[in-house]
């Protein structure tokens, strides 16, 4: 997990402000990992972990990530967002479930997809806490249904780190 989460860094850094810091690990938590960064004067703090299985009849697919993110300079908290590995369909659904709960109002845009609101955000978060496995499903541009099941194990420690780090 460690070299594809050392990739999404990558990818996330050189996204961020040139003036901001090369992520610092804060520690692996089961399987997830927390990181914090510095964007500008702003500290950002974010976890991250690849899903244990990926199922769907593709021939290639991306780094897949399920990442929550704070940054407190924008009082932006528990912000959850999805990396698929390929550019969602427009307009199709991305189904996360956790447990016996069920989100279905994530929105996409290429490769990512994102809840709503902030509300929902803390309701994902909340879920993952409780939960043991999240299974995201979603749609590619070419109609390929796809299914990752990420583990939670870790997740709330990795989520209490962020958290002490980025108040």
């Amino acid at each position: 997990m460690k070299k594809y989460v050392i990739l999404f860094l990558s990818i996330l850094v050189s996204t961020t402000a040139q003036a901001g810091s090369m992520p610092t690990e804060l520690g692996e938590y089961g399987d997830w990992t927390a990181y914090s960064y510095k964007e500008g004067k702003n500290q950002v703090c974010y976890m991250a972990s690849t899903p244990k299985k990926d199922e769907g009849n593709y021939k290639k697919r991306g780094d897949i990530y399920a990442v929550v993110t704070h940054r407190p300079a924008d009082k932006s908290y528990n912000v959850v967002n999805f990396v698929a590995g390929y550019d969602y369909k427009k307009g199709a659904n991305v189904i996360v479930k956790i447990g016996t709960t069920t989100f279905n109002n994530l929105f996409t845009s290429g490769d990512n997809a994102w809840a709503p609101d902030a509300s929902t955000d803390k309701k994902l978060v909340e879920a993952m806490k409780r939960g043991q496995r999240m299974i995201v499903e979603g749609v590619s541009s070419r109609g390929t249904k796809t299914k990752d099941t990420y583990s939670l194990a870790g997740f709330s420690s990795a989520y209490k780190a962020i958290s002490a780090k980025c108040k």
